[in-house]
């Protein structure tokens, strides 16, 4: 088909016409998704999350604040404090069954939790959507997660500054935030944070 200059000027009129209604469609799927927008990648809480993706590093010692006190019963009604682990690094996980970056972050923390627990790492998930044990408790089998999970509440989520999801802490064996980090974690980079905080 030959395009005259009327044509053309249709079809960019058009282009113009959806590239809004398209671009909010995106943004629409990429919250959905647990995945955070360039916009509130952007945003600043007090906890200082770390950067996206491999640049972001532990905080230093020196700078590190002690993480907030946090006292829940897990779905099989057992205490989880926070207090309890001290002298170990822990992996605090603010997800949800429903929430899709943090079903993505999952099979990785369980590998984490094999590989280094018997070097002191523990895992405490905070399911933050309110979902019911009952609907947690199937998840968690399936994906074989050994460790506690909890379900939080509107202080949970004020104290910890979790209010975007999948947000993920680093503890380290003083109970200090060595790394609290919204979105998506690098593995990689992740995994080498957990092996310097257990030396």
């Amino acid at each position: 088909m030959i395009f005259n200059n009327r044509c053309r000027s249709t079809v960019r009129a058009f282009l113009k016409s959806v590239r809004g209604p398209a671009f909010i469609l995106a943004g629409v799927f990429l919250f959905e998704a647990g995945v955070r927008t360039p916009a509130q990648a952007g945003g600043k809480t007090d906890s200082q999350p770390a950067q996206d993706g491999p640049a972001y590093s532990l905080v230093p010692v020196s700078l590190r604040q002690p993480a907030p006190a946090l006292s829940l019963t897990d779905i099989d009604g057992k205490k989880v404090e926070l207090s309890h682990y001290r002298g170990k690094v822990i992996l605090l996980d603010f997800w949800a069954v429903d929430c899709g970056g943090c079903v993505i972050e999952i099979p990785w923390y369980v590998e984490f939790d094999k590989k280094y627990h018997d070097k002191g790492l523990r895992l405490v998930g905070i399911d933050m959507y309110k979902e019911s044990p009952a609907y947690i408790r199937p998840y968690m089998q399936k994906s074989h997660m050994q460790y506690p999970v909890a379900v939080g509440n509107d202080d949970i989520r004020g104290r910890f500054q979790a209010s975007e999801l999948p947000k993920t802490m680093l503890i380290d064996r003083e109970g200090r935030v060595a790394v609290s980090h919204v979105g998506l974690v690098d593995k990689t980079k992740f995994e080498h944070d957990i092996q310097e905080l257990l030396r």
